[in-house]
């Protein structure tokens, strides 16, 4: 019997690689070998398998079958094999066609019963065999739906082994089982709701938050407790752009691979995660020994990631956010493998202004020394600060701008995610022809040369000023001048000037100054 194959995905972060899956039966003693970098998860299938098929009905031959995964040198890891290790064995020994399973991509965890059972991950799989060019993939019945999301690919959903190898030309009597189901899980994490017309006052902070969805910048809120920062950082993702078909398609394929609900299909929001102050490093930009998990950065991409009482993390947690927040993806490397996922967020970071947080509260007293001030919020390293382009202090809401609010009622979600909408078509017109589509994404150098925006100017006077008394850093320099275009796109003007160029420095130093 010549040699059976058919194909598997071996995912590395989220990136898929297309898997031969060879089976050779031989004349020797039953034996059961899979070679080919096996973890120790994929070494067991040959447990799995045998017990699986038994029970199943459609029992291996007493004789040696080897299985080799192809690519030999690609790290391979977890159960997902063990549906393609099978079929590629029956068709081997005869008993399902060699032609059908060589045309599908196979994908599922048997259980010793035969039944096959739903897999973390299923989406970036099926996207990965989608662009390795395979229109046919069969997968566990539970993961059927998920794997419908991808676009152009026949999905067949089957609940057994026994089901599989019928499909595949076996000729085995049926037997009725019930598929396992999906598992259970809800998602852990923060859900934004509420409407912007619910903050009463801080019209400063409205307009910064109005600001930083505009252009895609960063926010840090600096306040005591109570005043209302973690009610404006969950109004963020009400308020921002509905997410385009590939970008949605990303965020699915994250919680896919983070084992999370995709909650019936595609989501057009973009996703708000708020780890808790006690996150580890690994926590939040990923990582694991043996299969590399996403963290919290990745499953805010194209979303929102919020960090309430930031200087509680750990400095060194804190600082591994400065690199994605610069390039917008993080690679984690491991001895044999190194694993990369997409990381453009929006961070949002809020503090108090010492540890008791009275500090410059009215008739409240602070106990707080002018050192462990300064400890306090030096947790939150310059460099990391030189990266957000916001800086706003919130202060408590007095009586007096609560009756205000009561009698002016506020923006609301809708009106604002409006003219965030308008502000970034505007954004997007005049950066058409360029690999960027918010303010926040321009570089520095084409921002200050084809940006049309130069230094010298009448407009940038005040923000030169600053640049050369050291107030500000040429990091900083250019981050004002992203946001000031985004100011000039929420006023509908053709470029910023130097009304837009000194609010945005007052935004960028509105804690300090």
């Amino acid at each position: 019997m010549p040699v059976a194959r058919t194909r598997s995905v071996a995912l590395l972060g989220l990136a898929g690689s297309i898997v031969e899956v060879e089976a050779d039966l031989s004349s020797q003693l039953p034996g059961f070998v899979i070679i080919g970098l096996p973890d120790a998860a994929l070494g067991e299938a040959r447990e799995r398998v045998r017990s699986a098929a038994t029970n199943a009905g459609c029992p291996l031959p007493q004789r040696k079958l080897t299985i080799n995964l192809s690519p030999a040198a690609l790290p391979k890891h977890g159960s997902g094999f063990d549906l393609a290790i099978a079929l590629a064995c029956l068709a081997a020994s005869g008993d399902v066609s060699v032609e059908s399973i060589d045309r599908v991509v196979h994908l599922g965890e048997l259980g010793l019963d035969g039944r096959l059972r739903p897999i973390d991950g299923i989406l970036p799989a099926v996207l990965a065999a989608a662009r390795a060019g395979h229109d046919t993939v069969m997968v566990p019945e539970a993961n059927a739906a998920e794997a419908a999301l991808v676009p152009g690919v026949e999905v067949i959903g089957v609940a057994s082994l026994l089901d599989a190898a019928i499909r595949h030309g076996g000729r085995f009597d049926e037997r009725p089982v019930d598929p396992v189901p999906a598992l259970a899980r809800s998602d852990a994490g923060p859900v934004a709701v509420g409407d912007l017309a619910d903050v009463a006052g801080n019209h400063e902070a409205v307009d910064a938050l109005l600001t930083a969805a505009a252009g895609g910048h960063h926010l840090f809120l600096l306040g005591p407790p109570g005043a209302g920062k973690t009610m404006l950082a969950s109004r963020l993702p009400g308020i921002l752009p509905d997410l385009d078909a590939d970008a949605a398609l990303e965020v699915a394929s994250i919680r896919s691979l983070s084992g999370l609900p995709l909650d019936g299909g595609l989501s057009s929001r973009p996703p708000f995660e708020a780890p808790h102050h006690t996150a580890s490093a690994a926590a939040m930009v990923g990582g694991g020994s043996r299969v590399i998990r996403p963290g919290a950065v990745v499953r805010a991409s194209h979303g929102v990631l919020f960090l309430d009482e930031a200087p509680e993390f750990p400095a060194s947690v804190l600082d591994v956010l400065r690199q994605p927040l610069e390039s917008g993806s993080i690679a984690i490397h491991r001895a044999n493998a190194v694993a990369s996922f997409p990381a453009r967020f929006q961070l949002v970071i809020a503090a108090n202004p010492c540890p008791c947080g009275n500090a410059g509260v009215k008739d409240s007293t602070c106990t707080c020394t002018p050192m462990m001030r300064r400890r306090y919020l030096a947790r939150i390293s310059g460099p990391l600060l030189d990266r957000i382009d916001l800086q706003i202090p919130v202060p408590r809401i007095t009586a007096a701008s609560l009756r205000m609010a009561g009698e002016q009622p506020g923006m609301t979600s809708v009106e604002a995610r409006r003219r965030v909408v308008e502000a970034r078509a505007v954004a997007h017109e005049r950066l058409r022809g360029t690999p960027w589509r918010t303010n926040a994404e321009m570089p520095g150098p084409w921002l200050r040369g084809a940006g049309r925006l130069h230094p010298g100017g009448r407009a940038t006077a005040s923000l030169d000023y600053s640049l050369e008394r050291g107030g500000i850093t040429m990091r900083g320099y250019d981050r004002v001048l992203k946001t000031a275009w985004t100011l000039a796109d929420l006023d509908g003007v053709t470029a910023p000037d130097a009304g837009h160029v000194g609010r945005a420095l007052l935004f960028r130093k509105g804690i300090t100054a």
